[in-house]
């Protein structure tokens, strides 16, 4: 990295945000998309300032550690809660980091209560990338409906036998499949991505079933009104011929397609797996595939057990691996994040709730994450009256054990009033928006 001006001037003297390095091409052009100028830092100029390695080049380690406090206050952070090495929680544990957002929709690597707890919120981008994992999801449908892969490998190993057109009309039959219309699809859990496959499977012919228990009203609004919903999880695995899942890893769904589901299906089922590898027991899969209980199981993450097994399809995890999906992640997380700091609104968070009070036309703004305990709206605005402020205009939410709360004020906010808003029990962290 060259530059003029050293890390710390450009970020104190102009409006920067960093692009990590992991998501060069996409992070870059959101940033500046959204009107920020672009710094590159790498995941390991980042990793080697954790560990204490002084030498870093043109950049010092002084540099380093203080760009790394500043991503922590003013950027959306892929590159750091996407490493697996630690460094992400070794990064919020050391710095003031105020918020964390995930430029996709998985979270399942950062801990999510502790940043809660810290004050920091989390955003993921849900939807960003639904149209690409969509499109992925259906050429699985279909690749698990007719042997393409072994087909086409079969044509791979003979391409040099002068015969091979006579060969491919002799063995041919070998790769015959079926055809998905009029089959049924059952589609566990009908998000961003789940409603997009069920509609495109309904127009392309299937009998479409889906279960979700929690399904949101625009979730519900976008989906075709002939999709059926199922009242179990039971009827799904019962009456379907492929079935879909794209639920979140959670505890009670980890291994959810285990043993007894797989006893429920179809004989010759086939399975499909977008969502997380572990949301499907291994060992059971391996069974059920041996006895012919499911046909084919297609995975976007693939796992020496069953990588090369046979009617196993791994795909390298392409999900979301599109031009347009990674732009669209960074861009929605650079919007959220930015939102976020320069108003204090909360937008697709996976730890708070979701918190919005548009721009203060007020004197003043503060934001307060606080923990969801009865009389913290009166101590809040205890303060405030001590100091003869009005409070035109306020918001509060909880989820869980968290809340959130928004309060616009027609004087300026003062560190004093920081300071006491503080100190009251269960505020996790007081910011002064405007």
């Amino acid at each position: 990295m060259t530059m003029q001006k050293t890390m710390r001037q450009l970020f104190e003297e102009e409006k920067c945000i960093l692009a990590p390095e992991v998501y060069d091409c996409a992070s870059t052009m959101a940033v500046e998309r959204c009107g920020y100028k672009a710094l590159v830092l790498s995941g390991a100029e980042v990793g080697m300032a954790m560990k204490g390695i002084p030498d870093l080049g043109i950049l010092n380690m002084e540099e380093v550690l203080w760009a790394t406090q500043r991503i922590c206050d003013y950027t959306y952070l892929p590159m750091i809660v996407d490493l697996e090495n630690g460094y992400g929680s070794a990064i919020c544990a050391a710095y003031n980091c105020k918020r964390i957002a995930r430029a996709g929709a998985g979270v399942n690597n950062i801990p999510l209560d502790k940043c809660a707890e810290a004050g920091i919120v989390v955003f993921n981008t849900p939807g960003a990338n639904a149209n690409g994992v969509k499109e992925l999801v259906i050429a699985g449908l279909l690749l698990s409906a007719r042997d393409l892969v072994g087909g086409i490998n079969w044509v791979n190993s003979v391409k040099d036998d002068p015969a091979v057109a006579d060969l491919v009309e002799k063995q041919k039959a070998k790769y015959a499949g079926i055809e998905i219309q009029g089959k049924k699809l059952g589609v566990i859990g009908l998000g961003a991505i789940g409603v997009l496959v069920a509609n495109v499977a309904y127009d392309l012919g299937m009998e479409v079933r889906g279960y979700d228990p929690y399904i949101s009203v625009s979730a519900a609004w976008s989906l075709n009104r002939d999709i059926k919903p199922s009242q179990s999880l039971d009827d799904i695995y019962r009456e379907s011929d492929y079935i879909t899942i794209h639920v979140p890893l959670l505890d009670e769904t980890k291994g959810m397609i285990g043993k007894e589901a797989l006893s429920i299906m179809k004989d010759g089922v086939g399975i499909l797996n977008f969502a997380r590898d572990t949301l499907v027991n291994e060992a059971d899969l391996k069974e059920a595939l041996a006895s012919g209980k499911v046909s084919k199981y297609v995975t976007d993450f693939p796992t020496p057990g069953l990588v090369g097994l046979e009617n196993v399809i791994s795909i390298p995890h392409l999900g979301a691996s599109t031009n347009e999906s990674e732009d669209n992640c960074a861009v929605m997380a650079v919007r959220q994040v930015m939102d976020y700091l320069e108003n204090g609104n909360i937008k697709n968070s996976v730890n708070y709730p979701n918190c919005d009070m548009g721009v203060c036309n007020h004197a003043g703004r503060i934001a307060i994450n606080n923990k969801n305990v009865p009389n913290m709206i009166t101590q809040f605005t205890a303060v405030f009256a001590k100091e003869n402020i009005n409070i035109p205009d306020m918001i509060n939410k909880s989820m869980g054990k968290w809340a959130y709360t928004i309060l616009d004020i027609d004087s300026p906010a003062t560190p004093e009033i920081v300071r006491k808003l503080e100190a009251i029990d269960g505020v996790l962290k007081v910011r002064i928006i405007k």
